[in-house]
């Protein structure tokens, strides 16, 4: 019986509705446990030393941007070579820690993480404006990639089969990287930041985390919760900092073995570039994994079921503001069915509740910050030129970054908003005049990270099964909500490498294959 079969078998955690008042109640009582600790200060971390800098980071409530959630030191250069070289050095003993012990120290990360969860709900709602179910979801999937690569990791520490050759003793094993930067972004800035350092530091590799400046309470939450555990110092050292003044400096170092990135197309193309570029003394070709956005498409055929493609694509467009990856941003509709579905959609969309993420009962909040707010109303504007304006299409008042669910339609299949990734509540309405419109439509952007198709008709199933070039498709379900283990994560073109977070590959992009034989 090997270590694997002693565990019992992974399952996802179940998200929270806070429909039970005693849930309720008790989210309340975390929400206000958690802006008790607004203004809180949080220092670099490097080689288990907290490391306070001049310059500093707010991060603010986008909700009530005068609130501030947290203060982070920031990196200069010198502390982020500091962090690399302190990597270096915890990484010549991290690696020859066993695989299942490394997996260990995960479990008790996502017990911890699992005992805290409605605070950290609580601070997902004010760092980054996300809704209670929005922000559960966020923490449930970073307990569910604690738990997943912990049993992955065992996994892969087993022997692995290889052919037999007479007269040799032979066997392939899998070693760690080295020195991974790990760069996450804000959007999920829990599960995403959690995923991505614990599948690099399980697999043996240490790691210097830069997280989003929108973000850095939540990951400063993570590194101690790290140290709590007893994670060796050195293994994962914290060093927010501005893009501009540390992020090329670790991308390019020489003892850089991999970086791990989610974000933006054009931050992730400039990583790739930068870090395809040999430096003095390095010895590898670095790896990159990155997971850059994605211009997602919902198809409703002629013969779908209206009602649930409204529901379905209205939820895609509009969970967390539209601030996903996955997000639904065009819907494809079938020319006989389209009035119809737009007549729903208008009134599903009428039914948001827009407001402070820390009330109960909110649809949809504020979006991340002030830049944001201005780039997606720009897209508006561009929008109302583009198509028939049939929902929102405003800023509303408040101190918050405030946008109503937008909805635009009669939108041309190659218009601005119907190519260009906008990462808010902006949904585009296209008129497909048949199927095979409809599928040259939804495969006419340059990403490929998800898609959906709403119908009943198993033809058409199988088409769009073999056709619709995306990294993750859906039929008869809404288009974001991957979850760990069954829908493994990653897109197509210029949505990323393809990584497939949350499933049973994942784990081999921080790894690499050592073949050993003896002769007897």
């Amino acid at each position: 019986m090997t270590t694997l079969d002693r565990i019992a078998p992974f399952r996802n955690e179940t998200v929270k509705t806070f429909a039970d008042p005693a849930e309720r109640a008790a989210m309340e009582a975390a929400l206000a446990e958690v802006k008790a600790e607004f203004g809180r200060t949080y220092p670099l971390v490097i080689d288990g030393r907290r490391v306070e800098t001049a310059k500093r980071i707010r991060s603010l409530n986008p909700a009530h941007p005068d609130q501030v959630v947290g203060e982070s030191a920031s990196a200069s250069k010198a502390d982020a070579l500091a962090a690399i070289d302190a990597a270096g050095r915890a990484f010549e003993t991290w690696k020859r820690v066993p695989m299942p012990e490394r997996a260990e120290y995960l479990f008790r990360a996502a017990e911890l993480l699992r005992e805290r969860r409605l605070r950290y709900d609580a601070l997902l709602t004010y760092e980054v404006g996300k809704t209670w179910p929005e922000a559960d979801g966020d923490i449930a999937e970073a307990i569910d990639f604690l738990e997943y690569y912990a049993r992955e990791a065992i996994r892969y520490a087993q022997p692995h089969p290889i052919v037999p050759l007479d007269g040799e003793q032979n066997e392939m094993i899998y070693i760690p990287l080295g020195i991974g930067a790990v760069i996450p972004p804000w959007n999920f800035a829990g599960a995403i930041m959690i995923g991505m350092t614990a599948a690099a530091i399980v697999t043996g590799n240490t790691v210097v985390l830069k997280p989003s400046s929108d973000s850095v309470v939540v990951a400063a939450w993570f590194v101690d919760l790290l140290h709590e555990i007893g994670l060796p110092n050195g293994v994962v050292n914290f060093i927010p900092g501005s893009g501009g003044e540390i992020g090329d400096a670790i991308v390019a170092h020489p003892q850089i073995r991999f970086i791990s990135f989610t974000g933006s197309k054009e931050v992730g193309l400039h990583i790739n570039e930068l870090a395809a570029r040999p430096q003095p003394g390095q010895k590898w070709i670095k790896r990159v994994v990155a997971e850059m956005g994605g211009k997602d498409s919902i198809v409703v055929a002629a013969d779908a079921d209206v009602d649930a493609a409204v529901e379905g694509v209205a939820v895609s467009a509009f969970g967390f503001q539209g601030q996903k990856c996955s997000a639904c941003s065009r819907a494809i509709v079938e020319a006989p069915i389209y009035d119809a579905f737009l007549e729903k959609l208008k009134a599903r969309v009428a039914a948001i509740r827009v407001g402070d993420p820390a009330e109960a009962g909110i649809g949809m909040g504020p979006v991340v910050n002030a830049a944001a707010a201005e780039s997606i109303a720009g897209y508006i504007e561009q929008g109302k030129r583009e198509g028939r304006l049939i929902s929102g299409g405003n800023r509303l008042a408040g101190p918050g970054y405030y946008l109503e669910p937008t909805v635009i339609a009669d939108v041309a299949p190659d218009a601005r908003i119907a190519q260009e990734e906008i990462f808010g509540p902006v949904l585009a309405v296209i008129k497909a005049e048949s199927f095979d419109d409809a599928m040259a439509i939804a495969n006419n952007t340059e990403f490929g990270l998800t898609g959906s198709l709403y119908t009943g008709d198993e033809r058409k199933i199988a088409r769009a099964r073999d056709d619709f070039f995306v990294g993750n498709l859906y039929f008869n379900r809404k288009s974001t909500g991957a979850m760990v283990g069954a829908h493994p994560f990653g897109g197509f073109n210029m949505s990323g490498t393809d990584s497939k977070a949350g499933g049973p590959d994942y784990l081999l992009l921080f790894l690499q294959a050592k073949s050993i034989a003896r002769k007897l």
